[in-house]
């Protein structure tokens, strides 16, 4: 069948031809039944002939029709008349940005007026597991308010492979040979090298589609075909400050990151590419704020001749983060996120990438008796390139000023201006008690195994410290934790909980302008009824260090426990915000998202939370609450059977753990096991894990609200 105008195909009129490419041919038509205009698009001929391709076209069809987005056009139906397979979707008025973009680019404003929606746009897709492929400005519509509109989402997938056909949008056929120049640009090096493709290759090619409107210039040389391709597979990409100054220095790191040859280093997700863009657009990102450096300060490697001093190392790096974090000019990867590259081969510019930083501090320290060497070099991450090294060989006592001489590097090594508040803080010595500072680091050390056992043992190293140094406000943080701790899954008694209380109160008393301080008495109050005090802590704590991931954590955990859960949303966003490679809080947060009626919100969280639980399993695969954890969001994803098999092997891991009685039956609650979601639910109970607010407002437990025993649970709280 040949299309041709006023040919009534079922309830279709066709009115025009607007094109015709490697997609397909494109006609605007009118829907006779809802008297609407629309497009259709039709299938090239014997597309879907066989019945296997018929089969897998249905399958992925019927995604892309159910993708519903602002920024996406919307496809409305597939149809079949006089032999012809077609598209009806909506018909979009407006210009492709292909001829929208300008010589030397635009400002920053107009450049996050599409690029926000954009990358958004893409974020939502890849929620859904549909992945574009063929992502350029010729698929990207204006429309006459402005509204950026993508077009042929997913339909590489279910259409015929792009290397047959790229069309043009003037309306032409082209084959690969004639169009190379043009398509080609904006494809992933393993596009080019027809590799297995997954999400990262859209953000490859979206990097190029962005930079080119920033810029009005291509990332990579190149006027032919194969001379692009070569320069995508080995050249490194252009400055866009360099063609652009209106932009801020932080762009080029973005592009940089988007436009990695490895997939393994290219930016984690469109969602990611999406917030850092977004943190543009913040008061002074335009200007100096917008050239913070940033860095990230790994665990410290252990040279001792016995490798006993894996606490000190870590103890000494988290320092340096400590006290680096105090410094406004300065962007400081979180303790989490630089650790948990600890005990991994991976170089600097994956870790770089991974953390948003472009630096990196790294060292070693060999003990021998009282006497310390330690070596440190600041390395830009993304070149390689040496900014300042040195060793230090002295005794443990002069472990302290060891710190503050390596922060002081650093910041001068950066170009940061220090205020004179932040060289008082930079000076600040926790401890003059050595004894104490090595009892310290080796209570956080357990600390954060987050075992029971650990938790108690890491009480009484804390305690230790105090006792040899009482003033050690850090230390009274440290044992205001492990109290909270044992409370909330151990031993809930009224005893307890004020021990936590005291310890957190005398921490702060001791430093009042201590975020940890004010962050750990937070905790402590928010388990009995001061919630209002809880609040002031909390909010003290974020304003004191806003990069303070446990601050936000808890204050998000405490408002989700009052029910208050528009607030506690916004609290584990920004948890994630401030340690972006956290499972926690995406894994949490999506529970509220579902709550709040924002599914496509909840599941892009459970699949980056899930995501992120994979990644610490394979390194740690005895981390019980990292399972459960990840169980929990298969579940809810509709990966039953492998969620399930996730909460075995938590539960062989430590089975009587209230916490992840707990959890485990929040996870068969959802999989509709509900009579063992209530034997775990009361197991957990007489572990001593009876915070009501749980129970009551967590939405993985909906499906037990007309259960009698769980009834009867709830009344014996």
């Amino acid at each position: 069948m040949i299309p041709q105008k006023d040919l009534v195909l079922g309830n279709y009129r066709l009115v025009e031809k607007l094109g015709q490419g490697g997609m397909g041919v494109v006609w605007k038509a009118r829907d006779l039944k809802l008297d609407r205009d629309v497009a259709v698009k039709f299938l090239p001929e014997g597309t879907v002939d066989d019945p296997e391709r018929r089969t897998f076209f249905e399958r992925e069809a019927k995604a892309v029709a159910a993708l519903r987005h602002p920024n996406i056009v919307t496809i409305y139906a597939i149809a079949e008349a006089e032999g012809a397979t077609f598209f009806t979707m909506e018909l979009v008025d407006g210009q492709p940005l292909s001829k929208l973009v300008e010589p030397g680019g635009v400002p920053l404003d107009r450049f996050l007026e599409l690029a926000l929606p954009l990358t958004g746009a893409v974020a939502a897709a890849h929620a859904r597991g549909i992945i574009h492929r063929d992502l350029k400005p010729q698929n990207i519509l204006i429309d006459a308010e402005g509204t950026v509109k993508i077009l042929d989402f997913g339909l590489a997938r279910i259409l015929p492979p792009l290397a047959r056909v790229i069309g043009r949008d003037e309306g032409t056929t082209a084959t690969l040979d004639a169009d190379f120049a043009g398509t080609i640009a904006y494809m992933s090096p393993e596009q080019l090298r027809s590799q297995p493709l997954d999400h990262r290759t859209d953000l490859f090619s979206l990097g190029v589609v962005l930079f080119e409107w920033a810029t009005g210039a291509l990332p990579f040389a190149g006027r032919t075909g194969p001379e692009r391709i070569a320069a995508a597979l080995k050249d490194e990409p252009r400055s866009a400050r360099e063609i652009n100054p209106r932009l801020p220095r932080q762009i080029d790191r973005i592009f940089r990151h988007c436009l990695e040859k490895e997939p393994r280093y290219r930016m984690a997700s469109a969602r990611d590419l999406r917030e850092e863009l977004a943190a543009l657009r913040q008061p002074g990102a335009n200007g100096p704020a917008a050239a913070l450096p940033s860095i990230a300060v790994l665990p410290f490697a252990d040279m001792s001749p016995d490798r006993d001093q894996g606490y000190l190392c870590d103890g000494i790096a988290e320092e340096i983060i400590n006290a680096l974090c105090r410094v406004q000019g300065l962007r400081v990867a979180s303790r989490t996120g630089s650790f948990q590259f600890k005990d991994r081969s991976a170089d600097l510019r994956e870790i770089g990438n991974v953390l948003r930083v472009d630096n990196v501090l790294e060292g070693s320290v060999r003990k021998s008796g009282q006497r310390l060497r330690i070596t440190v070099q600041l390395v830009e991450a993304a070149r390689g390139f040496h900014l300042w090294s040195e060793s230090y060989d002295r005794e443990l006592s002069d472990v302290f000023a060891i710190q503050q001489e390596i922060a002081g590097h650093v910041v001068r090594s950066l170009s940061v201006t220090l205020s004179p508040q932040e060289k008082g803080a930079l000076a600040e010595v926790p401890t003059s008690h050595v004894q104490a500072y090595d009892y310290y680091l080796r209570g956080r050390s357990f600390y954060y195994r987050y075992g029971r056992h650990d938790i108690e043992f890491a009480l009484q190293l804390f305690s230790r410290a105090t006792e040899l140094d009482p003033g050690y406000a850090l230390a009274q943080a440290g044992q205001a934790d492990c109290w909270s701790y044992i409370y909330l899954y151990a031993e809930r008694t009224d005893s307890v909980r004020l021990q936590a209380e005291a310890a957190g109160r005398r921490a702060v008393e001791l430093a009042p302008e201590s975020a940890q301080a004010q962050a750990s008495l937070a905790a402590a109050l928010s388990l009995g009824d001061r919630k209002e005090e809880a609040e002031a802590a909390f909010e003290k704590a974020v304003r004191l260090d806003p990069t303070l991931y446990e601050a936000w954590y808890f204050y998000a955990r405490q408002a989700f426990a009052g029910g208050d859960l528009p607030k506690a949303a916004a609290l584990y966003e920004e948890a994630m915000r401030v340690r972006p490679e956290d499972f926690y809080a995406p894994l949490l947060v999506a529970q509220v998202y579902q709550e709040l009626g924002r599914p496509e919100d909840a599941r892009a969280a459970r699949l980056r939370g899930v995501a992120s639980v994979e990644k610490h399993v394979d390194l740690h695969p005895d981390d019980a609450r990292a399972l459960y954890m990840g169980a929990n969001g298969l579940v809810a994803l509709g990966e039953k059977a492998r969620g399930l098999e996730w909460a075995r092997r938590a539960r062989r891991i430590d089975p009587d753990d209230p916490m992840l009685l707990y959890n485990l039956g929040c996870i068969h609650a959802l999989a509709g096991d509900l009579e063992e979601a209530v034997d775990c639910l009361e197991r957990a109970a007489a572990g001593g894990l009876l915070q009501k607010g749980w129970y009551e407002h967590d939405g993985d437990l909906d499906p037990l609200r007309g259960h009698p025993r769980f009834q009867a649970l709830l009344e014996r709280m």
